[in-house]
């Protein structure tokens, strides 16, 4: 089912003044010599085993958002996996959990699942859970 996105903005930010924008003419204009913000980030991301759950947040408008808010834990299961190795259900976790979106290019996921896959070894990891959101 698709999701109105700006409609859902709009509802999840209700509670806030509308934004007031500034013109501001005496700024000197330099252009960026590379985008903020891309398509398709082929990027990844370390999240230490020692975060606070609290300190992960989801941002993804295609899909409802709210249970990710209110517990992290049902997309990136960091507080029961630290559970399973504090009772010696599993051997251990890596320092840091990757992070990552797929993205609309095959060619820019292989690529970066190599470099992934180079950060693996690196932590000398038996195994990966993978989690798909």
């Amino acid at each position: 089912m698709p999701i109105a996105y700006i409609q859902r903005t709009r509802e999840r930010y209700a509670e806030y003044p509308p934004f007031k924008w500034i013109a501001n003419h005496e700024a000197p204009w330099t252009a960026l010599t590379k985008p903020l913000f891309t398509e398709n980030d082929s990027s990844y991301r370390l999240i230490a085993k020692n975060t606070a759950a609290q300190d992960l947040r989801i941002y993804h408008h295609a899909y409802r958002d709210d249970d990710p808010d209110r517990d992290p834990n049902c997309v990136f299961p960091l507080d029961r996996l630290r559970e399973l190795e504090a009772a010696n259900v599993i051997g251990g976790l890596a320092d840091d959990a990757i992070s990552f979106v797929t993205s609309y290019s095959a060619s820019r996921d292989i690529e970066r699942a190599a470099k992934i896959v180079v950060e693996l070894r690196r932590m000398a990891v038996d195994a990966v859970l993978l989690v798909p959101v």
